[in-house]
């Protein structure tokens, strides 16, 4: 059970009992809901344990903070090149980026980082659609910006309906 992973612990003693500023959602919460959506779509162990991480090394400034204890986050080489191949991935085309088409996207050659980007693009449209479409000041470049991910990670609006339906209210 990914639960019970030395990445799930890692990313829960990290996260503790914050929570997002503009939804007061706890932010474990992401994780949880990325994990029913990996295991939904059949990802890996790896995978699953990999998006446990992701928001420990995606920023810079986690990055730099958390890259010298990987040993200590996971014991497995492989974990840790998933989620370092999902930080590339995923900055490459953040939401500060203009994206004219869903080609502008690159994904990864990896099958398991892509199935990381679907869990983690669902999850926040998912999450943006009920707490801040129309109200956040960039709501309608969020709102094409999920749009372009989930095109281009071939999520139709009838898959991302089935997936969002699996995630926590």
């Amino acid at each position: 059970m990914i639960t019970a992973s030395r990445e799930y612990a890692a990313i829960a003693r990290e996260y503790g009992e914050r929570r997002a500023q503009r939804s007061q959602v706890r932010l474990i919460q992401h994780i949880d809901d990325g994990l029913r959506i990996l295991e939904a779509i059949g990802a890996s162990d790896a995978a699953q344990r990999a998006f446990c991480l992701h928001p420990l090394l995606q920023d810079d400034t986690s990055y730099a903070a958390n890259l010298s204890r990987t040993s200590e986050l996971s014991d497995d080489t492989h974990v840790i090149a998933l989620t370092l191949e999902y930080r590339h991935v995923a900055n490459a085309a953040l939401s500060s980026r203009d994206l004219a088409s869903a080609a502008d996207i690159e994904l990864s050659p990896m099958l398991e980082v892509n199935d990381m980007l679907i869990a983690d693009k669902v999850q926040n449209r998912r999450d943006f659609l009920r707490h801040h479409r129309g109200s956040h000041p960039r709501s309608a470049i969020l709102d094409r910006y999920f749009e372009l991910w989930l095109e281009r990670l071939g999520v139709s609006a009838p898959r991302y309906a089935e997936l969002a339906a699996k995630l926590a209210t």
